[in-house]
């Protein structure tokens, strides 16, 4: 009952006509940052940060939630339409979409899209609700040595599944834990690798950091590789669904979410596992002529299928986030950085200490939710007008946004030269297939683990046996060097496999 009630207390907070006013305009620039190819919600999220200075915490942070659901919901769009995925979630999508829509389907397509994210962002806001507060009230129980194991994990597991390489995924960690390094240490006061800069003292800006990543790399690298693609549209057909795409896509939507909401519960990172188990499943229970229809003329359930489980994903996704300060996704590390730019650290205590915070955002899902599918449903011919908006306009109006609400921040024209100096970092890290995530993690989560680290050794008495002495701090270990080692060794017994059997 008093999930409930506290449930009640947020829906009365995010009900307040402001707060319904920006979950509306965070479901709408999402949904239009979704539509446009190349600009996902960590981009757009990234961009936004500056408005933390101005913008009380709960609005800001019901206002990034609709941009993160919203982009989700909007990247199927160019999918289906021009088989661009505006997110790597969306790349599945794209297989059986853009062939509906080429057979004259995209009304259905985009619609299945449409309802399938709803049900199963519904029914993974029902998972949070009921699942956030136990694993929060659980951790509350953990000490400095447990504390630490869990961001060895999220520095492990972020590193390692996000990106094309773990070598690649450490490395960028190993970037932002030095940046995180920068400026006066906690415990000693001792000013630390500021290279005698004033400005330094007090730390890079998180703020400053992911925008130049996302925002600023990313208008980068379309100026410098991307050009001018040309790209083709498919004509739009009704926005409807027969009662046969009903009967194929409900259960598909249903299974769909019972696929994604596990992987956004544990922190594993990524949709793309889930959406492609979706997209596998569908396909192995078609019979007939729907299985027929898969890579052909495109199948219904392509879409239904892989979009509920995309959905049901990010959703899950903000109970690591929430309860243990864990993101698992570019997005959800960025939101972290909104959280500590209001001075509230995402964890066990969140719960108790902004609660109010907490279950207003968990009642904007819901919201959302709704608001959503209104938006999708009747305007999804405005969002492909979005699509005529020219590159080169796009992209100087991102850098523009970046500049402003850097320089808006601290009017510091030393903090101009950083974001352009990250941005090329940026630019550089995109190129040869860095993943921008871990910087962002171990820049936030560095500090916070090497505090942890020396109230762990003091318990200890100066002994890292500490870490082996509790048995939820050793479980941890273990799950971190299954997340370094496992995938390996199943990479190694695959390509013996490969090779016995072309020699068989």
């Amino acid at each position: 009952m008093e999930i409930w009630n506290q449930l009640l207390q947020g829906f009365a907070t995010a009900g307040t006509p402001v707060n319904l006013l920006w979950a509306f305009v965070g479901c709408a620039l999402g949904t239009a940052v979704g539509v446009l190819p190349g600009i996902g919600p960590a981009t757009a999220v990234a961009m936004l940060l500056p408005i933390t200075t101005q913008v009380e915490a709960t609005a800001s942070m019901i206002f990034f939630a609709g941009i993160y659901y919203g982009a989700m919901y909007g990247g199927s769009t160019t999918s289906i339409l021009l088989n661009t995925p505006g997110e790597t979630s969306s790349m599945v999508t794209a297989m059986e979409g853009n062939k509906m829509a080429k057979s004259g389907r995209a009304g259905a397509a985009l619609a299945t899209a449409a309802i399938g994210s709803f049900v199963a962002g519904s029914i993974a806001t029902v998972v949070v609700t009921l699942f956030a507060p136990l694993v929060a009230e659980y951790a509350v129980k953990l000490g400095p040595p447990e504390y630490f194991c869990l961001m060895l994990l999220a520095f492990t597991t972020v590193s390692a599944v996000l990106g094309q390489s773990t070598l690649r995924g450490l490395t960028a960690l190993f970037l932002g834990l030095s940046i995180g390094l920068i400026g006066m240490d906690q415990i000693t006061g001792q000013a630390r690798y500021t290279g005698n800069m004033p400005e330094l003292l007090d730390g890079i800006e998180i703020v400053l950091v992911a925008v130049g990543l996302f925002a600023v790399a990313e208008a980068l690298h379309f100026v410098l590789f991307e050009g001018k693609v040309k790209e083709s549209e498919n004509k739009l057909s009704r926005v409807t669904m027969t009662a046969r795409d009903w009967k194929r896509s409900i259960p598909a939507w249903l299974r769909g979410a019972a696929i994604g909401a596990p992987f956004g519960c544990i922190p594993a990172g990524g949709t793309e596992i889930p959406t492609f188990l979706s997209y596998a499943a569908e396909k192995k229970l078609a019979k007939g002529d729907d299985l027929a229809e898969f890579g052909t003329t495109g199948a219904i359930e392509g879409v239904a299928g892989p979009e509920a489980a995309n959905n049901a994903t990010v959703t899950t996704a903000l109970i690591p986030l929430l309860t243990l300060g864990i993101p698992v996704s570019n997005t959800t590390a960025v939101l972290l950085g909104a959280f500590q730019n209001y001075g509230i650290q995402p964890g066990p205590q969140l719960f108790t200490s902004s609660s109010a915070l907490v279950w207003a955002l968990i009642a904007s899902l819901f919201i959302g939710n709704v608001m959503l599918l209104v938006l999708n449903l009747p305007m999804v011919g405005l969002w492909v007008k979005l699509l005529k908006v020219p590159k080169a306009q796009l992209y100087a109006g991102i850098l523009i946004f970046a500049t402003v609400g850097t320089y808006g921040m601290r009017q510091s024209a030393f903090d101009l030269v950083l974001l352009y100096v990250v941005g090329v970092l940026g630019l550089v890290m995109r190129r040869f297939g860095f993943p921008t995530a871990p910087v962002i993690v171990g820049m936030i989560l560095g500090p916070l683990a090497e505090a942890q680290l020396r109230n762990a050794m003091s318990i200890g008495e100066g002994s890292a046996m500490i870490f082996l002495q509790r048995p939820m701090s050793v479980t941890l270990l273990a799950v971190v060097l299954s997340v370094l080692v496992l995938p390996r060794v199943l990479k190694h017994f695959q390509k013996k496999a490969a090779v016995q059997a072309t020699l068989a």
